[in-house]
């Protein structure tokens, strides 16, 4: 049976943190681990243009950080093709095409633009790069004629508007695109230190690279339960971000001590961290180790991500010979 086809992509715009670890790479590792997928995953570092454009250069570190962030967290170069978009220049031609075809009113309406611009005050978004961004991302997918893409629930207006676009582009030349489906992907809610959403720009993020007092620091910092002000008042772990973490790294039968003990006051949350520090250690110890390899070992990074860019190159040239042909914009002269 032929393997079903999924694209994801990530932008370098710093270091990958947990919440980026189990929110999608583990998952973009479930997937490839499962072999019924196809496994086509790339770094967004056009994307990371449409709002970071004054700020560029940390982007080529950031790539191999990322790359070697992958790897360690188990993408495996056999059974996933790991490229670089811009090395790939078919999506900046696709992405010019489909922008002809595309109303501006459905990128207008499109509510993370809206949510982006809100949140992202300090910088100015007011540039046709990312009001367009939607347009690149349905190129990026649409060059690999990708079966579906994983995604949370917040990514859902995105996949809806390239699947719009693909079947656009059939309606107005010729069938040559699936319509991507949305692999719903259940994201933990794991928050920042200081109880908000996990960031870089709020430099409150636990990074996959944190080990040792580090690591020790930030877990001793987090948030707990806000009703918990004394060592004697119970809490409710339901509530608390730490205890949301234990779920994750610390053992099932632990982790249901530690909620009785502290639905009970029976431990501390100075305590409950320390546990918790030693657990995420633990836990992450073979990335850790993975990490330290890679690093070592630069230019087997860039070797895999060269081999991942000639492996996406040819799939993406057949398919923009298809769209010239189908659009009859390939003139032989």
């Amino acid at each position: 049976m032929a393997l079903k086809r999924i694209l994801s992509g990530m932008r370098p715009t710093g270091k990958l943190h947990l919440g980026n670890l189990h929110g999608a790479l583990q998952n973009w590792v479930d997937l490839q681990n499962d072999g019924a997928y196809e496994c086509f995953y790339f770094v967004a570092d056009w994307h990371a243009l449409t709002s970071d454009y004054a700020e560029t250069g940390e982007i080529a570190d950031n790539i191999i950080d990322m790359v070697i962030d992958w790897l360690s967290a188990g993408l495996d170069p056999a059974r996933s093709t790991l490229f670089i978009q811009s090395n790939i220049k078919e999506h900046a031609e696709l992405f010019l095409l489909l922008t002809m075809i595309t109303p501006l009113p459905w990128l207008e309406r499109n509510p993370t633009y809206k949510e982006m611009k809100a949140e992202l005050t300090s910088k100015d978004l007011s540039n046709l790069g990312f009001l367009g961004y939607p347009v690149l991302q349905a190129a990026d997918i649409i060059m690999y004629k990708a079966y579906g893409v994983p995604v949370g629930v917040d990514q859902l207006p995105h996949i809806e508007l390239t699947r719009e676009i693909a079947r656009r582009f059939n309606f107005l030349y010729q069938e040559i695109f699936p319509a991507p489906e949305p692999l719903m992907t259940k994201i933990p809610k794991l928050l920042g230190i200081d109880g908000r959403k996990m960031s870089k720009s709020y430099e409150n993020s636990i990074y996959m690279s944190d080990t040792g007092d580090v690591l020790k620091e930030k877990v001793g910092a987090m948030y707990t339960d806000p009703q918990r002000q004394r060592r004697k008042d119970p809490g409710r772990p339901e509530l608390c971000n730490v205890f949301t973490f234990h779920e994750l790294y610390t053992p099932l039968e632990k982790t249901s001590e530690i909620a009785e003990q502290c639905r009970s006051a029976g431990i501390g949350c100075t305590d409950c961290k320390k546990i918790l520090g030693a657990g995420i250690q633990s836990g992450m110890s073979l990335i850790h180790e993975r990490q330290a390899y890679y690093r070592n070992h630069l230019q087997e990074v860039r070797d895999i991500i060269a081999d991942g860019d000639t492996r996406a190159a040819a799939v993406a040239r057949k398919t923009m010979d298809e769209v010239r042909t189908a659009m009859k914009i390939s003139y032989g002269l």
